[in-house]
């Protein structure tokens, strides 16, 4: 009998346990719903101020990313960047106690509210990557009201939520499990967790049935047949990867210090700086009538879907802002600006290609930019393939995938949030390590320098 009650009790907390991680990732999901909606507002709201006259925004993108940047280093502090890095990172410390405040609920309701601002202040920024470090930031939460004393367990929330946070933000659940795979985690156990899986169906489900099962590109129906269309392959692959590891290589050097005089008034003023930054996207953003603002969703729709064909101006001048945008050190993400730059990319590309269908170049255009910036080749295939409801194409992402992976190899070593990520332990290893509860982990596998 004594058995039995104690078998009793151990199952009542399982399912305990497993119920509350379940509503976790509903919460994710319901989250990553709302964050979606601010996102559109802020772009509606920021279009409304640009009709009445685009010279407001020399005043406002200025101000907006000053504020942004203010209030990240005084009330908000581990929300700036994208949030993958900081995702990464809290799975290969040991103090959780700095974990707790990386991934505390509130981080992630001013990564939200401040991601919501540099996009109505004009960042060239997205709303994916932050979603990522809310969904960690909830299941963490969950695992803390669990008082889970086992590292693993820990961990494996963390994994789960950020899984969620994609499968969410871009209502691909497949990509938010190879991205788990293939960015975030590094070690079989973490690979395998059932807990991630239930996690990024569930919030997955919960998107759907808040917005309905949409696609977030929309469908297309393009197909590259071997043959003479493939030539749009390497074309895609060298030059896109090119570009995203000269991109990438921009963003780590940039993390590391900006050189001479620009790096001294950043680390001095960094408000003033970010104010600076933000006038900088004001006159490129007067300059291309707007098109560089926020997170080029509706460009890379209409280019995707053929509505509109952009010059070459676009995705040039998109790259700079989302380059300045990152190092005026307000939240925001990477994810949106880059698809939005290949597919910019790819639509200048396929004037070149005749004997491939420019839809399709497009396609290969903005999965050779993405890979080639996050060194993540299958999460962009898999990614651009969900995006579009699109299968038919999938060999030939794949292809353009890799090669544009191992051209960016070659210009940027290490992987880009790999490297922000040790920039985050880097800078946290000589902080104070205060006293905590749990007991202290093993050792945590070391980030990758290459894959």
């Amino acid at each position: 009998m004594r058995h039995l009650r104690r078998s009793a009790r151990i199952t009542t907390e399982q399912w305990r346990r497993k119920l509350a991680c379940w509503a976790a990732a509903v919460v994710v999901g319901v989250v990553a719903v709302g964050f979606a909606m601010a996102a559109d507002a802020a772009a509606t709201l920021r279009n409304h101020i640009i009709a009445i006259s685009p010279w407001i925004m020399l005043a406002l993108t200025p101000a907006g990313l000053a504020l942004s940047t203010w209030l990240t280093r005084t009330w908000f502090r581990g929300a700036q960047g994208s949030g993958i890095p900081q995702t990464i990172a809290t799975l290969h410390l040991e103090n959780f106690a700095i974990i707790d405040r990386l991934l505390s609920l509130r981080v992630a309701a001013g990564k939200i509210v401040l991601t919501t601002l540099g996009l109505v202040a004009g960042g060239s920024i997205g709303r994916e990557g932050p979603s990522v470090q809310i969904g960690a930031a909830i299941m963490h939460a969950c695992g803390r009201w669990l008082n889970l004393s086992t590292v693993s367990m820990r961990r494996g929330l963390i994994l789960a939520g950020g899984a969620s946070g994609v499968s969410a933000a871009f209502n691909t659940p497949l990509a938010g499990i190879v991205f788990a795979i293939e960015e975030l985690s590094h070690s079989f156990e973490q690979r395998t967790s059932g807990t991630m899986l239930t996690g990024v169906i569930l919030s997955g489900v919960t998107a759907i049935a808040l917005v309905g099962n949409y696609s977030y590109f929309g469908h297309t129906d393009v197909v590259v047949p071997i043959g003479i269309s493939w030539i749009a392959v390497p074309t895609c692959g060298i030059l896109g990867g090119i570009g995203g590891g000269v991109f990438s290589a921009i963003l780590i050097r940039a993390t590391r210090g900006l050189p001479g005089g620009l790096g001294r008034f950043a680390r001095g003023r960094p408000v003033a700086f970010a104010a600076a930054c933000g006038l900088l996207l004001a006159v490129i953003g007067i300059a291309s009538d707007g098109i560089t603002y926020g997170t080029g969703y509706e460009q890379a729709h209409e280019i995707i879907e053929g509505k509109t064909h952009y010059p070459a101006s676009f995705f040039i001048l998109k790259f700079i802002a989302t380059i300045i945008s990152y190092c005026s050190g307000i939240p925001g993400g990477l994810f949106a600006p880059s698809l939005a730059i290949g597919a910019g990319f790819g639509g200048w590309v396929a004037q070149f290609l005749p004997h491939t269908t420019p839809g399709a170049v497009v396609l290969l255009g903005t999965v050779a930019y993405f890979s080639a910036v996050v060194q993540s080749p299958l999460t962009a295939s898999v990614i651009v393939m969900e995006m579009c409801d699109n299968q038919q194409v999938t060999l030939a992402l794949l292809a353009t995938s890799f090669l544009a992976y191992g051209v960016s190899r070659m210009i940027c070593s290490q992987p880009l949030y790999a490297a922000l990520a040790e920039a985050f332990l880097d800078g946290m290893a000589t902080a104070p390590r205060a006293p905590v509860a749990t007991p202290r982990p093993p050792a945590a596998p070391p980030l990758p320098a290459a894959r």
